[in-house]
């Protein structure tokens, strides 16, 4: 059964980076590299919503509020996708999952990320 373990988030203030991980274990990069996969987050209060995605061959789609400053990338070797996110700010506090689309696995435990000053 495929896991997902996310990692990377933290405190930072607004202005600042991050880079989260999420990591698959239970597949190979053999099948991982065929996934499609997003991410989401969840503001306290809020419901999940789909942040950013990469398919299989690498191209990518953003949700209008982090167009610019956020950038998904994927390590099919190590079954890991990243989201590097720059100049964060406040509205982007939250748990940040990753997950497969559009046939989506258990949701990992997700990632805080907390901006604020």
């Amino acid at each position: 059964q495929v896991q997902l373990v996310e990692s990377g988030g933290g405190l930072v203030q607004p202005g600042g980076s991050l880079r989260l991980s999420c990591a698959a274990s239970g597949t190979s990069g053999s099948s991982f590299r065929f996934y499609d996969m997003g991410w989401y987050r969840q503001a306290p209060g809020k419901q999940r919503e789909w942040v950013a995605t990469i398919n299989s061959r690498g191209n990518t789609n953003y949700h209008d509020s982090v167009k610019g400053r956020f950038t998904i990338s994927r390590g099919d070797a190590q079954s890991t996708v990243y989201l590097q996110m720059n100049t964060l700010k406040f509205e982007d506090t939250g748990t940040y999952y990753c997950n497969r689309i559009p046939f989506a696995l258990a949701w990992g435990q997700g990632t805080q990320v907390s901006v604020s000053s």
